[in-house]
């Protein structure tokens, strides 16, 4: 669209306004002209109706009256002459019949002039004519213009003859005019002058419009178009990323101002594009070396940037994940839509474990200031071996080290709870406590060492003998502990008795190794606490003892209190 630059419209505009002026002036020149070359024409068509009305009244005066005639006739053959008349003061044309010589030799009394040997009455016009007696009530010259069928503009001349003294011997003074004198000349050659003019007018005024439209358009190009359209497409560069871009400063006016400012601008806006692009470079490192993998979408949902982390944790690739799309990021829509309306009420993130790793995800909407939702992101960061470690550790911490038994500390915890929810629950719980028989003079005669081999084998033996609720635990030194979950008396006995026979049958290093056992039940003794109820079980191991060893004993009611 050619009105869609700025240059077009001000050439337009600007166009269209001198185009105005001078067209006004044009017309105003061309109406001048043709009132000039119409008054020219009217002072010329003056001269020439006094001229011939001062040669009629001479030849009149001599008494030349077919002289007169002749001469009337004659300027009918001028070009510019349409019609040429005389006419009496009724509108009959002169010197047509006698009445006029008649009258004179009738005033006369002599017979001074011949008539005519023919007479035709031409009417010019009516004698009640409004022009006709409008010149002859003035006694002055009037004109009138008058336009043909055909369009040919005329211009007629009534001007009055005098009757003067000169001509009183002849026609007396009984009338103030004599008749009318009707010249009527053709308007062509002054409205061809004219129509020249115009065209002329026309001409130069083409001439001049082009000429100033096209030194506006060259200085509108010059001094605005140009310096804009340097502008605009710096303007396009920049928004391609082209921070580097200045354009000329010409003058001081307000384009130069418009220069100035934009090349300030763009310095400023390099400078931030320059530390935004330092800084984004820096992020892109980090995302992209980082150990999470990162999954990020836009406010339509389209995943936009997946880091190389994402891709190995999940074992997918770049345009398998983008292709998927971020619901599909663990293969269950569903979750992940539950992921991300939890998101909404906590920032915790979920442990999940996905294609044989366990991963800690953390699942967000992003919303911008007004709330609006930008895009969502997930973080993922494989905690494998964090777990596992976690574990490791956290065995360390509850395991003895020598039997690989659960210690002393993981014993006391465990024991308090379970008491607790035995009693809460009216669950059954026991537990069972045993030592070494002569363990003392077992370690003297045979070493720590054959002692330490001994305290394994009871507790491999223990780990067997145990279910996978149960917790066999290392109480101290040679005295072990085993915490019975749902566990009655009787079936602590009866676990107990087996764990002692096989110790027994068993041989280490040739020796043979005995234990006396004591067994406590929460439901049958309700001790207090954890401490009370491994009284009781202590207690009844000591029975065992006094009763000569390797055996098994519970815990009696008076024990409890």
């Amino acid at each position: 669209m050619i009105f869609r630059k700025i240059g077009h419209r001000i050439i337009v505009v600007v166009g269209a306004v001198v185009i105005a002026g001078l067209v006004a002036m044009a017309l105003f020149y061309a109406e001048k002209q043709r009132e000039s070359i119409i008054a020219q024409n009217e002072e010329a068509a003056n001269k020439m109706t006094g001229s011939l009305i001062r040669v009629l009244e001479t030849v009149m005066l001599a008494g030349y009256a077919d002289i007169a005639q002749a001469f009337a006739n004659s300027l009918r053959s001028i070009p510019e002459v349409h019609e040429f008349r005389i006419m009496r003061t009724n509108g009959l044309e002169a010197f047509r019949d006698n009445t006029t010589i008649s009258a004179v030799n009738l005033y006369r009394g002599e017979e001074d002039f011949f008539p005519r040997d023919e007479e035709i009455e031409v009417p010019i016009y009516a004698a009640d004519n409004p022009r006709l007696r409008e010149v002859l009530q003035k006694g002055e010259m009037v004109r009138y213009y008058d336009v043909a069928a055909s369009g040919e503009r005329f211009l007629t001349y009534l001007v009055p003859i005098e009757n003067k003294n000169q001509c009183h011997k002849c026609h007396g003074d009984s009338q103030q005019y004599r008749g009318v004198i009707k010249l009527t000349s053709t308007l062509a050659r002054v409205d061809a002058d004219i129509t020249k003019a115009w065209q002329q007018s026309m001409a130069v005024l083409a001439i001049v419009v082009t000429f100033i439209l096209l030194v506006t358009w060259w200085l509108v190009r010059r001094s605005i178009v140009q310096p804009i359209h340097r502008v605009t497409e710096a303007m396009e560069a920049v928004s391609r990323g082209d921070m580097s871009q200045k354009v000329p400063v010409l003058g001081k006016d307000e384009l130069g101002s418009m220069a100035k400012s934009f090349n300030r601008m763009s310095s400023e806006l390099q400078s931030t594009y320059l530390g935004l692009h330092h800084e984004q470079n820096k992020l892109t490192t980090i995302i992209l070396s980082a150990q999470e993998g990162i999954v990020v979408t836009n406010a339509l949902g389209e995943v936009v940037l997946v880091n190389p982390a994402a891709e190995y944790l999940l074992q997918k690739s770049h345009a398998q994940i983008v292709e998927e799309g971020f619901m599909q990021v663990f293969d269950n829509e569903a979750l992940m839509a539950s992921w991300l309306k939890l998101s909404e009420q906590t920032l915790e993130p979920i442990i999940y474990e996905y294609k044989g790793r366990l991963l800690s995800t953390s699942i967000a909407t992003i919303r911008n200031p007004e709330g609006q939702v930008v895009g969502s992101s997930a973080m993922l960061r494989d905690i494998t071996n964090q777990k596992k470690l976690e574990e490791e550790l956290r065995a360390l911490s509850n395991t003895d080290g020598l039997t690989k038994l659960f210690n002393r500390r993981f014993l006391d915890e465990t024991l308090k709870a379970e008491l607790e929810r035995s009693y809460r629950y009216g669950t059954e719980l026991g537990i069972l406590m045993f030592d070494v028989d002569h363990f003392k003079k077992f370690n003297d005669e045979h070493g720590h060492d054959q002692g330490d081999r001994v305290l394994q084998v009871i507790a491999r033996e223990m780990r067997r003998v145990s279910r996978s609720l149960d917790f066999p635990c290392r109480y101290g030194g040679e005295e072990f502990l085993i915490i019975l979950p749902n566990t009655s008396m009787e079936g602590a006995m009866v676990l107990a008795e087996r764990l002692r026979a096989d110790i027994a049958a068993t041989v280490v290093d040739g020796l043979q190794v005995t234990i006396s056992i004591g067994v406590s039940s929460a439901r049958d003794h309700k001790p207090v606490d954890a401490a009370a109820f491994i009284a009781l079980a202590d207690g009844a191991l000591y029975e065992a003892k006094r009763e000569g060893r390797n055996c098994v004993r519970s815990a009696t009611a008076q024990a409890a209190h």
